[in-house]
């Protein structure tokens, strides 16, 4: 792997590539630290440490929360536009006609994006806004002047960290708002770790013999769920196929056998991001406009880690993990290129007959990838809850650190097999 890192500086386009994605990371997490003007940290502090959403929200921002700066929505209401725009591009036929225009119909829909993320991260800061209220974390009491001040600086840090993640994905490597969200995470992981030593010192975990078992067993589970989401992510199920012999000319083509390989969870960290995000919109917005509600259903919702919220986060994350595989594999399309080409599944016959069976085929392992997905997600939180501890590495932020990283890893082989390099994962 050394070799590989060593062999990957000297390519020049590689290289700069990956010191401009470190770059605008670096920035990222600069951004982090500058205060927004008006606010008392000390109060953002204090709410982090009393309110399990608030604590979750600065997980993802990387502490960008807790410390009251400009990024402290992070890029949750550019999630959220993207959630929207691809649910609307499904089911109102003039943004599908628009996506099917190739590159400019595209721009057009990420421009819609940008513009709708900008005013859902208003939205979110003016409601942020209200309740700090509620915990006397605004200097002036709340003002007009402090609203359009502190809300409008909330937006402006959320749209930065958009173009962020755009410039990433365009000149840099990987995923750029997914590697944002991978930098946030891992900021917070020497915290975490230093968090589970203090419930060991403490007894939390409880005396003696059993307090170092329970913490060999969470850096066990640790291990075994990154060996799993590498497992799951990197396995496939190959199709076999069998390409009948034609002549073209004086040549023959085809009578060779290939497959048609699809991945079990060909959906990626997509499912988890976007669960991730819309679980957490009503518990924000629960949590900022009713904060001292006493709803029995209102406080499920807004209660990070609660039954109801692990039932909807497993159901969503199923769900996108479905819709995501469906936009991105066609069995059709698939079928009748496979036709063109003088391709056929043995015991299939081509056209319909094949595509039922791709589709048929692409169901289970989708069911498959989104319950180890969903399974992943819920686990640690159930673990967490069993000994009354909150574990950093819960589920849903270990699935995107190991899959985003994996999916960079990826991009960066692929960059030097194309150089006659030996990559990353070979």
């Amino acid at each position: 792997m050394f070799e590989t890192i060593k062999n990957a500086w000297k390519i020049g386009d590689l290289k700069k590539k990956l010191l401009i994605t470190m770059g605008l990371l670096l920035i990222y997490r600069l951004g982090s630290h500058l205060p927004v003007p008006g606010l008392i940290q000390e109060a953002f502090a204090a709410m982090t440490e009393g309110n399990q959403l608030f604590g979750f929200m600065d997980t993802f921002s990387g502490g960008a929360f807790s410390r009251a700066s400009l990024f402290a929505m992070n890029i949750t209401p550019y999630i959220n536009a993207s959630i929207i725009m691809n649910l609307l591009t499904v089911a109102i036929p003039a943004l599908e006609r628009m996506q099917k225009e190739g590159t400019e119909g595209r721009k057009k829909i990420q421009q819609i994006v940008r513009y709708l993320a900008v005013a859902l991260g208003f939205f979110q800061a003016a409601m942020l806004y209200i309740s700090l209220g509620q915990y006397n974390a605004v200097y002036d009491g709340g003002s007009v002047v402090s609203f359009f001040i502190i809300t409008l600086s909330f937006t402006a840090g959320t749209a930065f960290i958009m173009w962020l993640g755009e410039n990433i994905t365009e000149y840099g490597i990987g995923n750029g708002i997914s590697l944002i969200i991978f930098a946030g995470i891992l900021a917070r992981a020497p915290q975490g770790v230093a968090q589970i030593w203090a419930y060991y010192q403490a007894g939390t975990l409880g005396s003696g013999l059993v307090g170092f078992l329970v913490m060999a067993g969470i850096f066990l589970v640790f291990v075994v769920s990154i060996v799993g989401v590498i497992y799951v992510t990197q396995a496939e199920r190959r199709i076999p196929v069998q390409y009948a012999k034609r002549v073209v000319g004086r040549k023959m083509y085809g009578g060779q056998s290939t497959h048609l390989p699809m991945k079990v969870n060909m959906a990626g960290v997509i499912p988890i991001i976007f669960a991730t995000s819309i679980t957490t919109l009503p518990s924000i917005i629960i949590g900022l406009a009713a904060p001292n509600t006493e709803n029995r259903f209102l406080l499920a919702m807004q209660q990070q880690g609660g039954i109801v919220h692990m039932t909807i986060m497993a159901m969503l994350i199923i769900f996108f993990a479905f819709f995501y595989t469906i936009i991105q594999f066609n069995p059709v399309e698939v079928a009748n290129n496979m036709k063109k080409n003088g391709g056929f599944i043995p015991g299939i016959r081509p056209g319909k007959p094949t595509a039922d069976y791709i589709a048929k085929v692409l169901n289970r392992i989708t069911w498959f990838g989104g319950f180890f997905l969903a399974a992943v997600a819920v686990f640690p939180q159930v673990f967490g809850a069993i000994f009354g501890i909150n574990i950093w590495f819960g589920g849903t932020a270990l699935l995107i650190v190991v899959g985003v990283a994996l999916d960079t890893v990826k991009q960066i082989e692929s960059q030097m097999l194309m150089r006659h390099y030996k990559g990353f994962l070979d």
